[in-house]
């Protein structure tokens, strides 16, 4: 496993512990199809947070959320979509969540309905 893909999971697990340490179940990790990739869905209730995690060494470039572009934006609605549709969660209120991770001074951002 590539060096990149240790750092992303490493955000992806704290960003789930702390999901979960705010009354979240996560209900999938890593949902992938033909459309894209979702990181987190976590449900709480009738709400249904589909997290978009960033990790980066520090936010001296740019903030990590600032690389959720439209595109983006747009490949997970329309992941989001099909994973509701097939686990029946059609009647839950949807949220898209971006989750920043910063190694360096070791600190999480999550941006709550980000877009």
């Amino acid at each position: 496993m590539n060096l990149k893909k240790l750092i992303g999971d490493k955000g992806e697990n704290l960003i789930a512990k702390q999901y979960r340490k705010n009354g979240y179940k996560i209900i999938s990790r890593n949902f992938s199809c033909r459309l894209g990739e979702l990181d987190i869905v976590a449900q709480k209730g009738n709400t249904v947070a589909v997290v978009e995690v960033k990790t980066r060494k520090n936010a001296d470039f740019a903030q990590a959320s600032a690389f959720v572009d439209y595109k983006k934006q747009n490949r997970i609605r329309n992941t989001a979509m099909l994973f509701m549709q097939e686990n029946n969660l059609m009647d839950c209120n949807i949220r898209f969540d971006v989750a920043e991770v910063y190694t360096e001074n070791k600190t999480i951002n999550i941006i709550e309905a980000a877009f």
